[in-house]
């Protein structure tokens, strides 16, 4: 399925056929969803009619969604058996949601997790049968504070890409787990020196809206939030092949146009390179004691119809998913809409990001998932899409790790037993 990204619009011939028009009304929702099942090809002045659906409409958008879904996924639905591993929490950004950042009087002795430190807690991981090492950590902490400069050069690194570098080999190599680096944006330099402990990456583009950075926005002191530097960064992930997670963030600001803009935005990019391997839909959470801690938390309705629209969006092929953890009473509505992943669920570490937020159990995210009639598989961090490619989306020493845990199918070897009982 195309979905045209110029004013092009469709209109019906007198044979039934659709022919492209420039200036032909939206369809009504009827028709644009049958258009969907169809695999026609649907454009940007039909998708302002999503935009309008209320509530009365939304079970028909998910119902829509979740048949593109089956389409193309069947009756699968994975997660990532993994560790979070904070390397840093220093950032030289200051969002006005986030409670991951510190600065260097809260992180005291702990500007960056050590070597033995990273090694202790994928080691753990390991033991538990997790397979992926997700680095999630502050940007570029150097260019604002000079004792994560200090901390660095005294270790003979000049920035914090560098030092990730060099940990995401040391894990590859010591250990069975697979790292996924998620700094924040990245040169083309940075992205390759990655790549060959890295066999995925990511980064969340969140949205493109231009007022999020405006002064009181949200990202008015996030200058790497700026949606041409995260679009700039997925690109050159693009064109170096590496396979890539990225997302919104719903609830911070923007509106419906705005969601579908960065979605759209997403597919060009995959549409031109093949390497978005994830789209993760996540919806805000306020945190106390930030500027946004007052802010509603985003709605059910407003995370059902940004999912759905989502799975229109990009296709039956694209993996969709959304954080169990944050929806934790009933996540398994959103199978409803069209996901087809539940993301990174650990058993060792919290989610630093939303520390407020623990990940469902195994045994419950397998039932929850099992009651609307899926199959839960554990994944590697990499998808096996890219796994049965792997002589073109995995280079260097990464892609005999990924071989030796995947089976032939792509997902994890032993499947959802060899976590049972954990």
């Amino acid at each position: 399925m195309k979905i045209l990204e110029s004013g092009t619009a469709l209109r019906r011939d007198g044979a039934g056929r659709s022919v492209e028009t420039g200036d032909s009304p939206a369809f009504p929702l009827d028709e644009l969803l049958d258009a969907v099942a169809r695999g026609e090809t649907i454009g940007t002045e039909e998708l302002a009619t999503l935009v309008g659906v209320d509530a009365s409409r939304l079970k028909d958008l998910c119902a829509a969604a979740a048949q593109l879904r089956d389409q193309g996924k069947g009756n699968t639905v994975t997660f990532s058996p993994k560790v979070f591993i904070p390397l840093t929490r220093l950032c030289r950004d200051f969002c006005g949601y986030c409670t991951f950042r510190q600065d260097p009087t809260a992180a005291g002795a702990n500007i960056f997790m050590t070597p033995e430190e990273v090694l202790d807690v994928a080691m753990a991981g390991q033991r538990l049968g997790c397979t992926e090492a997700l680095f999630t950590l502050g940007e570029r902490p150097e260019q604002r504070y000079p004792e994560a400069q200090e901390w660095l050069g005294r270790r003979g690194f000049s920035t914090t890409l560098d030092y990730l570098a060099h940990i995401c080999k040391l894990v590859a190599e010591e250990t069975l787990m697979l790292p996924h680096a998620n700094p924040g944006t990245m040169s083309r330099r940075e992205l390759a020196s990655l790549q060959p402990y890295n066999p995925s990456m990511g980064l969340m583009l969140e949205s493109t809206s231009e007022k999020l950075y405006e002064v009181g926005g949200p990202h008015e002191f996030a200058p790497s939030k700026r949606p041409r530097v995260r679009l700039r960064t997925i690109e050159l992930a693009g064109e170096l092949r590496v396979p890539f997670t990225t997302g919104i963030l719903i609830g911070i600001g923007e509106t419906r146009q705005e969601r579908i803009d960065a979605l759209l935005a997403i597919r060009r990019l995959h549409s031109a390179f093949g390497h978005v391997q994830e789209v993760i839909v996540q919806n805000f959470r306020a945190k106390p004691e930030t500027p946004m801690g007052g802010s509603p938390d985003a709605e059910t309705e407003e995370l059902l119809w940004t999912v759905a629209v989502a799975r229109l969006l990009l296709g039956p092929e694209m993996n969709v998913q959304v954080p169990p953890n944050l929806s934790a009473d009933d996540y398994e509505i959103y199978l409803d809409a069209g996901i087809n992943d539940w993301g990174g669920v650990s058993p060792l570490t919290i989610d630093y990001v939303n520390p407020e937020a623990p990940w469902p159990g195994l045994n419950q995210l397998r039932d929850r998932t099992a009651f609307k009639g899926f199959e839960l598989k554990p994944r590697l961090p990499v998808y096996p899409e890219y796994i049965k490619a792997s002589e073109t989306w995995l280079s260097g020493p990464i892609r005999a790790n990924v071989m030796e845990l995947a089976d032939s199918d792509g997902y994890v070897q032993g499947g959802i037993q060899r976590y049972a009982g954990n």
